[in-house]
C-alpha cells in the first residue's frame, strides 16, 4: 500500500509542476519595440565595417608620401590620399595601418585605429605616435623635412632704422 501512496503522491506532484509550466507559458513577455533593433543592427553593422577597414591595409597608389625622422631613430611615414582628408595610411614598424581622423578643438591634426589602438597627432612643429592600448608614446618628436630644415636668419634690419 505505500507503493500505491507514493505513486499517486509523484502523480500529483508531476501534475502540479505540469500545470504550473502551463501557467509560466501564458505569463506574456515584455513587448520589444521593432524600430530599436534596426538602429542597434545599424550600429553594430557600421562598427563591424570600421573595424574591417582599420583592420585591413590601406591601399597606398598615388598617395602623397611624408617620412618622418623621430627621435632614437624611429621612422613614421604617412600617406596621403588627396582625396580623402578623413584617413590617412601610417607605416610604423613595416606595417601599414589605416587612421581616421578625429576632431580637436586645438586645431592639432589627430589620426585613430581603435583596433590597434594608435593615435598620430601632428602639429606644425612636429608629430608623436602614441599607443592607446598600453598608453605610452611609441614615436616622439617626429619631423618631416620641412619641419627639419633649419630657420633661415631672420632678415636684416634696414642701416638707417633706429630702435
Amino acid at each position: 500500500m505505500s507503493i500505491s501512496k507514493l505513486v499517486l503522491a509523484c502523480s500529483l506532484a508531476l501534475a502540479a509542476l505540469t500545470l504550473a509550466a502551463s501557467a509560466q507559458a501564458e505569463v506574456k513577455k515584455p513587448v520589444k519595440h521593432k524600430s530599436a533593433k534596426p538602429a542597434k543592427a545599424a550600429e553594430a553593422k557600421s562598427e563591424s565595417k570600421e573595424a574591417n577597414e582599420e583592420a585591413d591595409e590601406p591601399a597606398i597608389a598615388g598617395s602623397a608620401v611624408t617620412d618622418f625622422h623621430c627621435e632614437l631613430g624611429n621612422k613614421v611615414t604617412i600617406f596621403k590620399n588627396l582625396d580623402d582628408d578623413n584617413h590617412i595610411a601610417l607605416r610604423w614598424k613595416k606595417r601599414l595601418h589605416r587612421l581616421t581622423r578625429v576632431g580637436t578643438e586645438t586645431g592639432a591634426l589627430r589620426f585613430e585605429n581603435k583596433l590597434y589602438g594608435l593615435i598620430w597627432i601632428g602639429i606644425p612643429a612636429k608629430g608623436m605616435l602614441l599607443d592607446s592600448k598600453l598608453n605610452r608614446q611609441l614615436a616622439n618628436e617626429c619631423r618631416n623635412a620641412e619641419q627639419l630644415a633649419p630657420v633661415g636668419a631672420a632678415p636684416a634690419a634696414p642701416a638707417d632704422a633706429k630702435l
